[in-house]
C-alpha cells in the first residue's frame, strides 16, 4: 500500500487527520541530553518525500519509541541514523542528522565507523549460518578491532551476558545459531550488534516477529540496556512503547505530530491525531 493511497483514506474517513501540522515547540526540538538529533530532516525515494521536516532529539542512554500507522515513515527515519539507506538509488536526505553534534551526513563522515558507534537490530532475527561465537566475533573480526584472541573470546562473552544470553549458550558456544529459537537468535542478533560496542541501538520492530514470552525478554533487555546505550526503536506496538520507552515520537504521513514523555504522549497527548491513533480510530 503506498504512503499517499493510504493517507487519503485515512484522511477521508477522519477529518481532523486534515489538521494542519503545527511547529513543534522548542522544548521538543531541542536537548542539552541529546546524543543524537534530527535538524529539519526530509528524506526523499526520488521524488517521493517520505519523512517532512523532522526536527527532535534522541536523549542519552535513554529509550525513545517512534509510532504510527504502516507508510508513515517510522523506517525511513530510523534507517536514517546510520545511513542504512544510502545504497537506494534515489535516495537522499535534506536537513541535519546529529551524533554528538556532529552532521552524520557529511561528505567527510566515515560511513563505517558511523555504522560502528551506531548498530542495528532488524524486524526478522538474522543470524549467519555460522557457529554462535562465530556469529558474535563476526563485526570485531571483519573490522579489524580485535587482534588478540583471548580479548576477542572476553568480548564475544561480554555481549552475550549484555544480551542476557550467555547462560543459555555458553556451553554450546560452537554450535550453529541456526539451533536457537527464534527469540534466542533476536538476543544473539542484538549481541553481535553490541560487540563491537557501539553508543546507539536502533531496533526496528525487533519483537514482531517472536511469541509473548520472547517479547518480554526482549522488553526487558531493552529496559537494562539502556544504562549502557542510547535506545531508538520502531513498533507498530503501541503498549511495548508505553512499557519500555522514556519518550515517543508520533509519525503520521511522513510529519513528525509530537514527542514528548511516554507517559505524557499516551495520557494527555497534545494533538487531536495521537490521540485519535493511539485510542485506535485509524491505524
Amino acid at each position: 500500500m503506498s504512503t499517499s493511497g493510504t493517507g487519503a483514506t485515512m484522511a477521508n474517513q477522519f477529518p481532523l487527520l486534515k489538521t494542519e501540522v503545527k511547529a513543534q515547540s522548542a522544548p521538543a526540538l531541542a536537548s542539552a541530553d541529546a546524543k543524537m538529533s534530527l535538524d529539519c530532516l526530509d528524506a526523499y525515494y526520488g521524488k517521493r518525500l517520505a519523512v517532512d521536516k523532522v526536527t527532535m532529539p534522541f536523549r542519552e542512554k535513554l529509550i525513545t519509541a517512534i509510532i504510527g500507522p504502516s507508510g508513515c515513515g517510522k523506517t525511513t527515519l530510523l534507517r536514517t541514523l546510520n545511513r542504512m539507506n544510502d545504497s537506494i538509488p534515489g535516495f537522499r536526505v535534506e536537513g541535519k542528522v546529529l551524533l554528538d553534534g556532529n552532521d552524520i551526513y557529511h561528505s567527510k563522515t566515515d560511513v563505517i565507523g558511523l555504522r560502528r558507534r551506531v548498530g542495528m537490530v532488524f524486524q526478522q532475527p538474522n543470524p549467519f549460518p555460522k557457529s554462535i561465537f562465530d556469529n558474535v566475533a563476526f563485526g570485531m573480526r571483519i573490522n579489524g578491532l580485535v587482534k588478540d584472541h583471548s580479548v576477542l573470546v572476553e568480548r564475544v562473552e561480554q555481549a552475550l551476558r549484555h544480551a542476557a544470553l550467555w547462560d543459555v549458550v555458553k556451553d554450546r558456544l560452537q554450535k550453529s545459531a541456526m539451533m536457537l529459537s527464534g527469540g534466542e537468535q533476536q538476543r544473539l542478533c542484538i549481541a553481535r550488534a553490541l560487540a563491537v560496542q557501539p553508543e546507539v541501538l536502533l531496533m526496528d520492530e525487533p519483537a514482531s516477529a517472536l511469541d509473548p514470552i520472547s517479547t518480554a525478554k526482549i522488553e526487558e533487555l531493552m529496559v537494562e540496556l539502556k544504562k549502557d546505550y542510547t535506545i531508538v526503536i520502531v513498533t507498530h506496538n503501541m503498549q511495548q512503547a508505553a512499557r519500555v520507552s522514556d519518550f515517543t515520537a508520533f509519525l503520521l504521513n511522513g510529519h513528525l505530530i509530537e514527542c514528548c514523555p511516554t507517559p505524557q504522549l499516551f495520557t494527555t497527548p497534545g494533538d487531536p491525531r495521537t490521540e485519535a491513533y493511539i485510542t485506535g480510530r485509524f491505524g
